[in-house]
């Protein structure tokens, strides 16, 4: 059974954000098919919300307000543009927009191929036959930093072919870095950004982990970290401008909070379904699972958080993807590419469906609503 259109499960504890018309941000849960405002002078924020001792007895202690069924902020959701439209916004706020890279193993190698190439798509895939032919299936179940990892580095290094990019995959640190910065992530039926100098590209499907300021994962939900392979392809030090970007991290639906039926184990387990539907009539379909990550998500957290780093307003946390296209889309050994106007729709059956639609960053809405802002509305709702 599931909750709307967005294929929630209807056992979930669901949290999100809102932005209502002449309101501002709010915070929501889900209550049967509907909508509830639950934003409260103890919790204005989702950062707040989440700092919470148990979840579930402080939501379910507040009223709330009802803003009706869910579908309908669906249908008001895609592609609003207005600043001021009702639409479900991303469910973090003043958190902390972290990603960790080259997690898995198996989509490591198309990360040393977009280095091999720098960045020249015509290039992949004698690279990527080469790659394949030496490793054969060594990445298979391969744990970073152990004595096997050393073996297949050694490998690849008399081929000439290391890279930074498996030092960070199988090597014993993990790549942490700055997806966004806080407010600036986009949700459910928003534009996802495309810097306009990108020529390859493509969605990232991912878990996204809610952390609190404690270092407690409290919650997952789904997230696109939109990948620009030709920018990153031509240096690890455009990592920035590869990544940062108007529009280019979209997180969303909702964040599924902790409880008996839900929890890192879970999250362990899942399998992610990726559609990209094209205005050409183009269909990409994909996965990503969980089960083939290399590194355990509570030891990225570990490794994002600790005594050398702390997060007072928690964080959100990509955990890396498996998908890595390689089907042709417009000419033969092009492989794939984003086009203008793309939809994408990420989804697992314990999460619901995130999905948005590709757009240059350039033409998407531009953020204006941060952290300043934020707070200046509160206080004029005498939230704070």
């Amino acid at each position: 059974m599931t909750v709307s259109s967005l294929l929630l499960p209807a056992d979930g504890l669901f949290v999100g954000r809102v932005w209502r018309a002449g309101i501002g941000p709010c915070l929501v849960t889900l209550r049967d098919d509907n909508l509830v405002d639950i934003t409260s002078r103890k919790a204005p924020t989702m950062r707040d919300l989440l700092e919470q001792g148990d979840h579930a007895d402080f939501i379910a202690a507040i009223d709330g307000v009802d803003l009706g069924p869910l579908d309908a902020w669906i249908a008001k959701s895609r592609g609003a543009a207005e600043p001021d439209a009702d639409r479900l916004l991303a469910p973090c706020d003043l958190q902390a927009v972290k990603a960790c890279g080259v997690t898995f193993a198996r989509s490591m190698i198309e990360r040393v191929i977009e280095e091999s190439a720098g960045g020249d798509p015509t290039k992949a895939e004698t690279i990527r036959a080469r790659v394949t032919t030496i490793v054969g299936d060594s990445l298979r179940d391969l744990v970073p930093g152990s004595e096997a990892a050393a073996e297949v580095k050694a490998m690849l290094q008399k081929e000439r072919l290391w890279s930074q990019y498996l030092e960070v995959g199988i090597g014993p640190d993990a790549e942490v870095f700055s997806k966004a910065q806080p407010m600036s992530a986009v949700g459910w039926g928003a534009d996802v950004g495309l810097h306009p100098i990108s020529q390859w590209n493509n969605p990232e499907p991912e878990v996204v982990l809610a952390v609190d300021s404690a270092g407690r994962t409290v919650g997952a939900t789904l997230g696109n970290d939109v990948n620009l392979r030709d920018v990153e392809g031509r240096s690890a030090l455009l990592l920035g401008k590869a990544k940062d970007n108007n529009a280019a991290a979209a997180i969303g639906p909702f964040i599924r909070l902790f409880d008996a039926g839900f929890d890192l184990d879970t999250v362990r387990g899942l399998d992610l379904a990726l559609t990209v539907t094209g205005e050409d009539g183009f269909v990409l379909n994909g996965a990503s699972s969980m089960r083939e990550i290399s590194r355990d998500p509570a030891d990225l957290v570990g490794q994002t958080r600790g005594r050398h780093h702390q997060y007072p307003d928690g964080f959100m946390l990509y955990l890396g993807t498996l998908f890595a296209p390689t089907e042709d889309r417009d000419a033969p050994g092009q492989g794939f590419t984003h086009h203008l106007g793309d939809v994408v729709t990420i989804a697992t059956p314990t999460l619901g469906a995130l999905e948005n639609t590709v757009r240059l960053s350039t033409e998407a809405p531009e953020w204006t609503f941060g952290t300043g802002a934020l707070m200046r509305n509160l206080a004029q709702r005498g939230l704070l």
